[in-house]
This record gives structure tokens, C-alpha cells and sequence, in this order.
């Protein structure tokens, strides 16, 4: 249970909220922040949410659902994916996992429940689907770092698998007698593996990683990550304000899968390049909290979505009209200044057939 992984983790120095659903800190956020890009971590994803999709229709079914080509999908393979709605806007970033008997969502934290009820609407009498919420039911690893590969063939751990795993698959390995489904991928652009397992299994598995010497780290250190990557979130740069183009997710839209929920409009912005802001880094001289308007001459431009303090680096994500200008333009927000950057995550390449 994860009640039992809980005592393990407070135990290394773990600081929770206050529901102990997520793990606030370890107390080394600036050496975690570096270890993820020189060494290796670990995160605790359990609060992000899993839906289950099942049914001889699962695959069709959610290829009509999201931007990218669910349909070319084989056992074996994971992508991600973006939910949109009639309108193109923004439901939420998602990884699908595709297994020989059913598909695997990875879905943002509190998202399930809508985007259950987001799926439910749109299955027919006729409609071979099955939709289930299984996020209380699993528990969810995120193994991050330039040395994730070596360390978990670490005393061939899962059987020498993990170099075998090639990018955008997953598979199922064994750690210490336990089934784990482990994809290749961290959510961010750094390399690394997420592992999906059942609950009960999470205490073992968690004592196994941390022994070979991988770092536990806490959502604070996801959150610097996310932003420094630029990972767009739900309620921050993942609304239905914004369109997935404007967010810079062009690598999770097919643009010659066929028709879905939204399609019209995204097909039409990419055809005529009317894509009228971006979201885009943002390096800050001083702190300054999300939601203040990005000027530009006095004029506004844009807004603040994300902001958060690396050591003595500050930085941020903020969505700038297009023709205020993109990468190096400065501008002004609240009483800071800040120069737009690019970030790993995201791209804004007009598609051309």
C-alpha cells in the first residue's frame, strides 16, 4: 500500500503535504535539480492520475479522441498525445501506453475524473470501449537522468531489459519479483524511464531503485524541471484559452491521421499559419509571480503562466503574441525584466505536407 511506501519515504527525509498524497522535498532540491541532468533521480508520480482503456474499439477510439496517430499505435509502444476540444482548445498533455489487451493513459494530476467523464460522452451503444480510473490502484515512477540506463542494469536488475528499450517503447520487466510496466521516456525532455505498477508493489520497489543509489526527489524538483524544460500544465499553460500550437506541442499532432474532436481548427492554423501567440521561456532578473502581463513598450503581449526560482536563477513560461516577436525578444513583467527563451519541450515548425 502506499500508506507503506509513505513511512519509507518519510523516513529518507520526505516532507508531504498535509494529505501526504504528494512529496512536497526530500531536502535536496538543489542537489536533485543537478543529479537529474548529471546523475539520476527518482520521482514520485503517484498523484498524477491512470486511466485503463479497454475493448476492441480502444485504439480507434482514442485516435478520434486526440491529436496524434493513436491508430499506427503497436503493443509495445507509447505516445503522447493531446486531448483537445470541438474547438482545438486544450484538455490536457497525456502518454498512452499501448499493451496487447488494453491502453494506458498517463494523465496530468486531478485530470482523471474530467477526462473520464470527457470519454464517457462520446462512447456509443455500439462503441466496443471500456474506460476505467485505475490511479488508486497503481503507483507511478519517474527515473531521471544522464545514468537512469546504467543504474538500473545495475546488477542486472531487470534482466538486462532496459537496454533493449528503445525510444517511444515500453515494456514489462520484473524488479525484485514484481511486474512493472516501464516506458522509455520522463515526460521532460531528459533521458530516463517511467515505471507503472499495482499499489501494493510500491514499497519494494521504491527500497530496490533507492538502494542502487538513485536519488529520491520531490515535486518541488519536478517543478523546477517542468518549467526549465518547458513542459506546459493543467490550470497554467493547459487550458482551454490556449490551442496546442499555441502551446508549442506540435510534436503530438498528426496532421494526416484524418478527422478528430478539434481537427478542423488546428489543421486550418497550421495551413494558414494564424497561430497569434506562443508560449515561450522565459529568463527573469527577479522574481515575479505568475499571472502579471508581459509588456512591450507599454503595450501588453502576454502573460505569465508558470515562474519559480532555480538557486539564483529565475525563469518562467509566459505565452507573447507572435508579432511582438519570439527567442531574445525583452520584455517587461511586473517589475522584472525578462529575455524569451527557447526550451526543450516545446517547438512552433509550421507543419508542411
Amino acid at each position: 500500500m502506499l500508506q507503506e511506501l509513505r513511512e519509507l519515504q518519510k523516513k529518507s527525509g520526505a516532507i508531504l503535504t498535509e494529505d501526504e498524497s504528494i512529496i512536497e522535498s526530500f531536502g535536496n532540491d538543489s542537489q536533485g535539480f543537478n543529479s537529474a541532468d548529471n546523475d539520476v533521480v527518482i520521482c514520485d508520480r503517484s498523484h498524477w492520475g491512470l486511466l485503463q482503456l479497454t475493448g476492441s474499439d480502444r485504439l480507434r477510439f482514442l485516435h478520434n479522441q486526440t491529436t496524434n496517430n493513436i491508430n499506427s499505435l503497436q503493443p509495445g509502444q507509447l505516445s503522447d498525445t493531446v486531448f483537445v476540444n470541438s474547438t482545438g482548445r486544450t484538455l490536457d498533455l497525456v502518454t498512452a501506453y499501448v499493451t496487447e489487451d488494453s491502453i494506458f493513459l498517463l494523465v496530468s494530476p486531478n485530470r482523471q475524473q474530467f477526462l473520464y467523464e470527457w470519454m464517457d460522452r462520446y462512447i456509443f451503444p455500439m462503441d466496443k470501449v471500456g474506460i476505467k480510473d485505475i490511479s488508486d490502484k497503481n503507483a507511478i515512477f519517474t527515473i531521471i537522468g544522464s545514468e537512469a540506463t546504467t543504474k538500473l542494469n545495475q546488477g542486472d536488475i531487470a534482466n538486462n531489459a532496459i537496454t533493449e528499450l528503445s525510444p517511444n517503447n515500453h515494456k514489462f520487466v520484473t524488479i525484485n519479483d514484481e511486474k512493472v510496466l516501464i516506458g522509455e521516456g520522463t515526460g521532460l525532455k531528459l533521458p530516463g524511464y517511467t515505471l507503472i505498477f499495482p499499489e501494493n508493489q510500491a514499497k519494494t520497489v521504491w527500497e530496490t531503485l533507492t538502494n542502487l543509489g538513485i536519488i529520491p526527489v520531490g515535486d518541488r524538483v519536478w517543478e523546477q524541471l517542468r518549467i526549465k524544460q518547458g513542459r506546459p500544465y493543467p490550470d497554467q499553460e493547459l487550458t482551454e484559452n490556449y490551442n496546442p500550437l499555441e502551446t508549442g506541442l506540435w510534436s503530438t499532432i498528426s496532421f494526416d491521421k484524418g478527422c478528430y474532436i478539434g481537427q478542423e481548427t488546428i489543421a486550418r492554423l497550421n495551413t494558414y499559419q494564424g497561430v497569434k501567440q506562443r508560449l515561450w521561456g522565459v529568463k527573469l532578473n527577479q522574481e515575479v509571480k505568475a499571472g502579471n502581463t508581459v509588456t512591450l513598450d507599454d503595450k501588453k503581449v502576454g502573460i505569465l503562466t508558470s515562474s519559480i526560482q532555480i538557486e539564483d536563477e529565475y525563469i518562467g513560461l509566459a505565452y507573447v503574441r507572435t508579432k511582438a516577436g519570439g527567442e531574445g525578444l525583452k520584455v517587461t513583467i511586473g517589475e522584472a525584466i525578462g529575455e524569451l527563451i527557447a526550451v526543450p519541450f516545446l517547438s512552433h515548425e509550421y507543419y508542411k505536407p
